[in-house]
């Protein structure tokens, strides 16, 4: 087993440093128009500085119509080219590998005229005609080129959590009958076809990584560990980050019990593409746990909140017990978070304490989340 600290070549690119990945976490902090503040560049810019190999941003919208959130970072058009100059030149100086996460929020965005592979009235959501599907596929390699002219090492492909790439995958989501529905085969050529075009028009050395979640959200845990293979196979990717909620859990679908979830994915033939996981991996162990069952990475969320510097603390010490949420306000400004970010983050369950929300921001409802990948509740009528 390699060291947490040891190294990682991947297909194309530049190595990582070592075996920490700071996971792509929604923040709030951009301007309305997606364009970077420095709030969203301290954050990051920390995290980089403390030692993390690769740093994404959060998941950042190829098409205004697609922002799934507030304060989301955009790399839809050049006007924010500025921006994310300075993101990646910054995440370069302090040594970090880099990466935009790609996505649209499909049935889930936040603006008017949503819209997914097939119409969702509990969403108020229509389904795309065949043109904006392809529209939509050139806007996410339009991102990609972007990204790539600003200076960034490679892109992440957000395929999770119900959001549009996921839904095209989705039996559930996806009720077309044209090339990009029906069978698990054109469910998934949304998803390649974005590889493809941006392996056409992105450089040699441009990495390009995919999130995917393997249940809930429509998703099938079979279906997810053929499409994986399938990737790997066609050899135009060079990680898989597969998102679990919990990597230690076993799978919710009984048909799949019996064996731990992440073990669908350990088996894979890899052939040079580096996997890695994201969910509840909070201590040295943890991570080391990850690596012995055949993880080439770790993907951390709330304990890189929580340290800026992780990774280095588990070098100095690798019986580090990361902070326990909630913490204070102050707490997270000192560990780099703005008051965007802050103000999302109490919005979640136990996270932050003594922190007033106004009554109209929503709070996350975790419930609602798993069931129906909505981070609120719509409002009726």
């Amino acid at each position: 087993m390699a060291s947490l600290f040891e190294p990682l070549t991947l297909p194309r690119g530049p190595a990582m440093k070592n075996r920490f990945l700071l996971a792509p976490m929604t923040n709030q902090q951009a301007r309305d128009d997606g364009t970077l503040t420095d709030d969203e560049l301290n954050w990051l810019r920390m995290r980089a500085e403390g030692d993390f190999s690769l740093v994404m941003t959060c998941c950042s919208h190829v098409h205004p119509r697609g922002q799934g959130f507030p304060g989301e970072l955009g790399v839809y058009g050049d006007a924010l080219l500025p921006g994310l100059e300075r993101l990646a030149n910054t995440l370069r100086s302090a040594g970090a590998v880099s990466s935009v996460q790609l996505y649209h929020g499909g049935i889930r965005s936040i603006m008017p005229d949503r819209m997914g592979p097939s119409a969702a009235p509990e969403d108020r959501a229509r389904a795309m005609t065949i043109a904006e599907v392809r529209a939509t596929i050139d806007d996410f390699v339009a991102a990609a080129q972007r990204a790539e002219r600003a200076g960034f090492d490679g892109v992440e492909l957000h395929g999770a959590h119900g959001y549009l790439i996921s839904a095209f995958l989705s039996g559930t989501y996806n009720r077309r009958d044209d090339d990009y529905g029906g069978t698990p085969a054109n469910r998934r050529r949304f998803l390649l076809e974005i590889v493809d075009g941006i392996r056409r028009n992105c450089g040699a050395d441009f990495q390009i990584g995919i999130r995917v979640s393997p249940e809930r959200f429509g998703q099938d845990v079979g279906e997810t560990r053929d499409l994986a293979q399938q990737l790997i196979d066609e050899g135009k990717i060079d990680y898989l980050d597969i998102s679990l909620w919990d990597v230690f859990k076993d799978p919710v679908d009984p048909k799949y019990q019996g064996r731990s979830l992440m073990s669908y994915f350990t088996d894979l033939q890899l052939k040079g593409v580096r996997l890695g996981f994201a969910g509840k991996i909070i201590t040295h162990a943890d991570a080391t746990r990850c690596l012995e069952a055949g993880s080439d990475f770790v993907v951390i969320g709330r304990a890189a909140i929580a340290h800026h510097d992780l990774p280095r603390q588990f070098s100095s010490n690798p019986g580090f017990v990361p902070q326990a949420f909630p913490v204070s306000a102050e707490y997270l400004r000192a560990e780099g978070l703005g008051e965007s970010f802050i103000t999302y983050l109490a919005t979640w369950p136990d996270m932050v304490t003594n922190y007033f929300v106004p009554p109209e921001i929503p709070r996350f409802d975790v419930e609602e989340f798993f069931k129906t990948g909505r981070s609120v509740k719509l409002a009726t009528g």
